[in-house]
């Protein structure tokens, strides 16, 4: 790509002009929010986290000293929904992600991970999972809503497509019924809670992923209201408490070497950001992935 000024970066992830959807590692947005349950708007997540990602386009990575623009990096554009069509909406994806190497998700809701797990679960069978969030995401469901975004792990787990012991959720922190915690802890997950991260550090939670995952397979899910709203505020359902932008990338720094087969970075809600910081945000964790795979 020739060398332009910052805000003239095509409007791709990183300005990447490669397009081909059978390289090895692919960026894909996921305009779906329809299993939303307070603020609707993750839609409009993809086209605002790369647009928001001109910003990490200028040199390597300042620990790992690599480039993700040296990976065979294509961005393919956004899947295909059906329109108001929940149902109809999940099949497509998972038909999508069928057909990638390695995708790096863009949503949309926390919903689109659950078809993005069952494309992954038909080739590798079930996978381990880091999933970064304020929430659970283990409600049967949500409102009455079978396949809402706070029901994606509760379905992962029941249809096997994920191994609920080699599974961790960093940065809980919501009102949660205390049956749902239960059921989720019963299942083998582990749960760093935001509270526990702050008082024993990015450096402990990190050594505990590592222990949990294991050399196995390993899926990274990132809600980005992990994130306090002071750090996030552009998301659907932001939960005060959170890790602060430097906790998350400095966990994220220390899982160098993990197998990694795939990422998504969900529920940036660009109507409610403030000068696209949690955009910004959503971008940098998906460079900082990228990094750990150049």
């Amino acid at each position: 790509m020739t060398a332009v000024a910052t805000f003239s970066v095509p409007p791709t992830f990183l300005g990447i002009d490669r397009r081909d959807p059978g390289s090895p590692f692919c960026v894909a947005g996921i305009p779906f929010d329809l299993g939303t349950t307070n603020r609707a708007g993750a839609r409009f997540g993809p086209t605002a986290i790369r647009q928001a990602s001109r910003m990490l386009v200028d040199g390597d990575h300042p620990l790992h000293w690599v480039n993700p623009s040296t990976l065979p990096l294509a961005d393919i554009g956004n899947f295909t929904i059906a329109l108001g069509d929940i149902a109809a909406s999940l099949a497509q994806i998972e038909a999508q992600a069928g057909r990638i190497n390695h995708l790096i998700a863009f949503g949309g809701d926390h919903g689109i991970t659950l078809p993005l797990l069952r494309a992954m679960a038909k080739r590798r069978g079930p996978c381990a999972l880091i999933h970064f969030d304020a929430h659970v995401d283990t409600w049967a469901k949500n409102f009455g809503q079978t396949y809402a975004h706070g029901s994606v792990f509760y379905h992962a787990v029941a249809e096997g497509l994920v191994a609920p012991r080699q599974m961790v959720q960093v940065g809980i922190r919501s009102p949660t019924e205390r049956a749902v915690h239960d059921w989720t802890l019963a299942q083998g997950i582990t749960m760093l809670t935001a509270q526990e991260l702050h008082e024993q550090g990015a450096a402990a939670a990190a050594d505990r992923i590592r222990q949990v995952i294991g050399k196995v397979p390993v899926y990274l899910s990132v809600d980005i209201d992990v994130l306090d709203p002071a750090f996030a505020p552009g998301t659907g359902t932001p939960e005060i408490g959170g890790l602060a932008t430097w906790q998350a990338q400095a966990i994220l720094r220390r899982l160098r070497g993990l197998h990694f087969i795939g990422m998504d970075l969900v529920e940036v809600c660009p109507a409610y950001d403030v000068a696209e910081i949690t955009a910004l945000a959503g971008a940098t964790m998906a460079w900082e992935y990228l990094c750990l795979l150049a």
